[in-house]
């Protein structure tokens, strides 16, 4: 019953950002930006009390950088980036140093071109009307779709229904953070901000009921 008041409570902050964004005092749009963020790391802490090991810190890390970057993002954007590096930097560490066999071995590593792929066709849409940002750009996109390859990684080293669940966020994640690439430097469209934070704040509820279900089965 808490996770899923929580849940609702983010869900709730992120429609009435989409909703009033645009249309309400700069202030009043950090404040609900600073509430998207904070239930889900309640969530976590909740099923994971006491914190108990290294990955439940690096999650943790991982959610507390997402916030601050929610927050600087509405100032500044290169420091608002470099909060999500780390954030993205947080998740794929913990994705990796998740126990068990790792599956980019031999065939498995063609489950890595689908990741390729995106990349390269991200970078080639987005390539010409980077200009001075091409090498920060370039620098996060390596990171998320690392972090979305760790996703991947953890296939057979936990259960289905954490492994969905994370991968799903890992992706909603790119997806978000691609809609911000490509409104901000090459097609600018009218429903980034449903498409951007919709994702988004999804992508984050998933990650972190992926990983409690990791240990798991049933969520306070």
């Amino acid at each position: 019953m808490k996770s899923l008041m929580l849940i609702v409570l983010c869900f709730v902050a992120s429609l009435l950002y989409i909703i009033l964004h645009g249309h309400v005092s700069p202030f009043s749009d950090l404040i609900l930006k600073a509430l998207l963020i904070p239930p889900v790391i309640f969530l976590l802490l909740v099923n994971r009390k006491p914190v108990m090991d290294k990955t439940d810190i690096l999650i943790l890390a991982g959610l507390a950088m997402s916030w601050a970057g929610d927050i600087v993002l509405q100032f500044t954007f290169i420091p608002g980036l470099i909060c999500f590096l780390f954030a993205q930097v947080m998740y794929l560490t913990a994705f990796y140093s998740t126990p068990g066999e790792n599956i980019f071995r031999g065939p498995g590593l063609l489950l890595l071109l689908p990741v390729i792929a995106t990349g390269i066709g991200l970078i080639w849409l987005l390539y010409d009307d980077l200009g001075p940002m091409k090498i920060p750009v370039f620098l996060y996109a390596i990171i998320i779709l690392t972090m979305l390859s760790g996703a991947i990684n953890r296939f057979k080293k936990v259960n289905p229904l954490s492994f969905r669940l994370v991968l799903a966020g890992a992706i909603l994640f790119v997806i978000s953070d691609s809609a911000i690439a490509i409104n901000k430097f090459s097609i600018p469209f009218s429903s980034s901000t449903v498409v951007i934070m919709s994702t988004y704040v999804v992508a984050q509820v998933l990650i972190v009921t992926g990983y409690i279900r990791q240990y798991r089965d049933k969520m306070v």
